[in-house]
């Protein structure tokens, strides 16, 4: 894992800016006085520039506009979609790559598309930093890529053969092909592995609200059906699930969480995530992988805790074991295992990720540890944020 120099004053190449994690990367690069030319794509709604400037607006960032420039690409398309001349120009630079675009659904059904995205366009980023000549290639991954092989997972390549879902999957590919031709091509490259991200753990603020999120919005949801039906209608249906306000106002919700064995839910902040990036592209080890992990994990129980704690409801019991398989569901229980399906895995998650090379990027600097606090400021941003639609007032 030879030290190889990151660079001078050259512009970071970086694409996904317009996602969680690539925001807070081009944030991150932009606070340094960094420049970055932004390769993405338009949305249905509007161009990729006015993307960037809201994006821009809410980090408070709109003074460091000047150090950004646009392309607006196509990764299933030769050269990136863009034309030859803007194609050559770009290419005549040999920028450092951050590749962080992805597409981050879990589901079976969307297989096809997410391993487009994820694995069969990197052969045009690819190509595009083998003629560039691009001094490094650093691929944001997921901790996760390391699959279900194993539960000690080193900074290492992955050589699962079961995984959670597809993008695990897709992730562990990608992985793969990057390490293969960056080799093949000699161009030095890094494999960075964050493991489950939340909003800024000293402010509450996120651009997204899924993983962590998620569950305590469904929760939410789950409470104010049947708040409503206990004020509003008869509270008939309540009363059947054993629903009822006490006498200190609060909603006893019967929910009992079902998992197979205590496990562990690694989460970290966007801005440890953020620093954390920083550190490494200021002095990356060639052919090195990053996990992004937190080394004190949090579980299940404390987590439903907080929830109950937050939304001031009483009544959530987390149930581990195999009995769960086959218990009887009341319909609030029912409805949380439909919101929560695709998280399920993560709940209950027994892998531990190592983070030597990490550690030594950041001269051993670790996450904070997520407390009550921490979950309270994110969830009361969410919450104001109305789970993002009202995101940018």
């Amino acid at each position: 894992m030879t030290g190889i120099k990151a660079g001078g004053d050259e512009p970071h190449l970086l694409t996904g800016a317009t996602g969680f994690l690539g925001s807070h990367i081009m944030a991150g690069l932009l606070a340094e006085g960094k420049r970055v030319v932004i390769a993405g794509r338009s949305s249905s709604r509007e161009p990729l520039k006015e993307r960037i400037r809201r994006l821009l607006h809410w980090f408070g960032m709109e003074c460091r506009e000047g150090l950004l420039e646009f392309h607006e690409i196509d990764f299933l398309k030769p050269r990136m979609g863009l034309g030859r001349a803007e194609y050559d120009r770009l290419r005549g630079r040999g920028c450092p790559v951050i590749h962080c675009a992805s597409d981050t659904r879990f589901t079976e059904k969307n297989r096809a598309m997410v391993m487009k995205s994820n694995v069969e366009s990197l052969a045009t980023i690819l190509d595009f930093a083998t003629a560039s000549g691009a001094r490094w290639f650093h691929f944001i991954s997921s901790a996760y890529a390391a699959g279900i092989d194993r539960f000690a997972c080193p900074e290492a390549p992955v050589h699962s053969l079961r995984f959670n879902n597809v993008y695990e999957e897709s992730k562990a590919l990608a992985e793969d092909r990057v390490a293969g031709k960056c080799r093949e091509e000699k161009i030095p490259y890094t494999i960075i592995r964050p493991a489950i991200v939340y909003g800024d753990s000293s402010t509450g603020k996120s651009l997204r609200f899924n993983a962590l999120y998620f569950p305590v919005r469904s929760l939410q949801h789950i409470r104010d059906i049947y708040l409503d039906e206990i004020k509003n209608r008869n509270g008939m249906k309540a009363a059947e699930c054993g629903i009822f306000i006490n006498d200190e106002g609060v909603l006893h919700l019967p929910i009992r969480i079902f998992i197979p064995h205590e496990g562990k839910i690694n989460l970290v902040p966007v801005n440890y995530f953020t620093k954390t990036i920083l550190a490494i592209l200021e002095k990356p080890e060639n052919e090195t992988f990053y996990h992004i992990t937190s080394n004190r994990p949090e579980n299940m129980t404390r987590l439903a805790s907080y929830a109950e704690r937050f939304l001031e409801i009483t009544g959530i019991e987390v149930v581990i074991g195999a009995a769960g398989a086959d218990a009887m569901k009341n319909p609030p229980e029912e409805l949380f295992d439909y919101f929560i399906k695709a998280y399920r895995p993560y709940i209950s998650d027994k892998r531990d990720f190592f983070r030597e090379n990490t550690d030594r990027a950041t001269g051993g600097v670790l996450p904070p540890d997520f407390g009550y606090e921490i979950f309270q400021k994110c969830m009361a941003f969410a919450v104001a944020a109305d789970w993002g639609k009202r995101l940018f007032d």
